[in-house]
């Protein structure tokens, strides 16, 4: 999941529609399980833009001492360069890489990667991590811009938008002429794809009774997972990366369809003072629904709030000691779920093996972290189930480092394991966030903490693919040291099990209490 982010950012939970309207035209009844289930197909779209880039090993069926003796540079003497470094077996991989490639091309399985056509090879190898990170800094940008555009011109609207111009810059993607024009194109992708994908979640999360908002959105995310499953499947039987990227990117231009098939949010509307639009939505839910609205809810009239209006500030977040610590935290704790979860997936997918069955696995884990999650949240609580899931990720990792590269199916039962925490841990932070910040900051307290998620997408392939070099082992190490320090800090955190939502920030600094 990810990487991603907190879909909650771009919303505040008030009840501009009466809980009570939404249980006499259904909280969760026929219309919003259709919209639900539609709306599923836009997060199960959005992991095929999860930055991933497959593994030259893997499509030239070379072995990892062989990946490693051909891709890595060795440790060079004192004072060698990289550049000698890289003419290994008498041959200059960083010269002759678009000659000595080509014969690769008859080798059984060989396909075509942007390592193999940009020759992103030992100089240039880093233009791969670029490649990764600047879909991660395109979320890192769009997340305020488009959290604008959710909350002024309407859920309905940014979603059509970013779904478009999505669609049409993955395209531009696979026609790219040149690796800095596929850069591009690809961070376009990153500014919307995670809009299109945080829009869905708002619209449905707004159109559901309150008693269904968490299942509704921890299922959102599931069907992130079923995407991942399914990249994985196209990937193995498309392994030509512009094909693939066609194929995966065509279909999103049918969800340009929701236009005439969604409604807009009737809290939206509300809160825009655009009450008759709002009735006549309502109106049309509880039709679908085969209900009928009661006639004093035919005037619905936005809620003013009591009490002083407060406006949101930044210093708000750290101007006390709980408001500081939980901000602290949750940023910490953002940015190492980002970094363990990605970097996971990119250091299993360079551990040997096949790439795909193990890729495979790996995300079939999701589902149950997910029936984890639904268990224990309202039972056990928030604190305890998300740090140990932190902490069991964290300890994979270090086991992970010490399991010999000759056990590899230990190595990725273990990582299998640790992806399973890291989700626990994702999904976690994701509700937890909106339930520590006072109604007035919310939006801009997630927002700033989820922020650090789309940093650790950044540094992820960094840490992998530069400290492999050293050590192959040792990103595994540092993923472990950021797992425990993360779990240990959740600790610090207040329960929020069966508290009610904190409306200003005294009531922050009582959680503890």
């Amino acid at each position: 999941m990810t990487f991603f982010i907190s879909p909650v950012n771009f919303f505040v939970s008030k009840q501009l529609v009466p809980p009570t309207a939404l249980a006499h035209i259904g909280d969760f009844d026929l219309f919003q399980k259709q919209v639900f289930f539609v709306l599923c197909l836009v997060s199960a779209a959005f992991s095929l833009f999860t930055p991933g880039v497959a593994e030259l090993s893997s499509q030239c069926g070379w072995s990892l001492e062989e990946e490693l003796n051909y891709t890595v540079p060795e440790q060079g003497r004192h004072g060698e360069s990289l550049s000698s470094q890289c003419r290994r077996y008498d041959v200059d991989w960083n010269h002759n890489w678009p000659q000595l490639h080509k014969p690769l091309r008859k080798l059984p399985g060989y396909g075509s990667s942007i390592v193999t056509e940009f020759n992103l090879v030992c100089e240039d190898s880093w233009k791969v991590d670029l490649f990764q990170s600047c879909v991660n800094a395109g979320f890192l940008l769009g997340s305020v811009y488009v959290g604008y555009i959710a909350d002024r011109f309407g859920r309905k609207l940014c979603l059509i938008v970013t779904i478009l111009v999505n669609a049409t810059s993955g395209v531009l993607v696979a026609f790219a002429p040149s690796y800095l024009w596929m850069v591009i194109f690809r961070f376009v992708q990153g500014l919307v794809s995670k809009g299109s994908w945080a829009a869905g979640y708002i619209l449905i999360t707004e159109i559901v009774g309150p008693s269904h908002r968490k299942t509704v959105g921890i299922l959102y995310q599931a069907a992130f997972s079923v995407g991942l499953l399914l990249l994985d499947g196209v990937a193995y039987a498309i392994p030509h990366w512009r094909w693939l990227q066609l194929t995966v990117t065509l279909p999103c231009f049918l969800f340009l369809l929701y236009y005439w098939c969604l409604p807009e949010s009737p809290r939206w509307l509300i809160s825009q003072k655009q009450n008759d639009k709002a009735m006549k939505i309502v109106d049309y839910i509880a039709k679908k629904n085969g209900k009928k609205l009661p006639a004093r809810f035919q005037n619905i009239n936005l809620e003013e709030e009591d009490g002083e209006n407060l406006s949101p500030s930044f210093m708000d977040l750290v101007r006390t000691p709980q408001m500081r610590k939980h901000t602290f935290i949750l940023m910490y704790n953002w940015l190492a779920s980002s970094l363990l979860y990605q970097g996971l997936i990119m250091h299993m997918a360079m551990a040997g093996g096949n790439m795909y069955l193990d890729f495979f696995y790996s995300a079939l884990v999701e589902f149950p972290a997910a029936f984890i999650i639904l268990l224990t949240i309202n039972r056990i609580g928030r604190r305890y189930p998300w740090a140990v899931a932190t902490l069991v990720a964290g300890a994979a990792c270090l086991i992970m480092a010490l399991i010999p590269e000759d056990i590899h199916w230990l190595k990725v039962t273990v990582g299998c394991i640790g992806r399973m925490g890291i989700t626990m841990s994702f999904e976690m932070v994701c509700f937890v966030n909106t339930e520590l910040y006072p109604t007035f900051l919310r939006n801009l307290g997630v927002m700033v903490c989820s922020s650090l998620c789309d940093v650790g997408g950044i540094l992820a392939p960094f840490i992998v693919y530069r400290l492999a070099e050293i050590w192959h082992e040792l990103p595994l190490i540092v993923f472990a040291v950021v797992g425990f320090i993360a779990g240990g800090l959740v600790l610090l955190l207040p329960e929020t099990k069966g508290k009610t939502l904190p409306e200003t920030i005294e009531d922050v600094e009582n959680l503890h209490r």
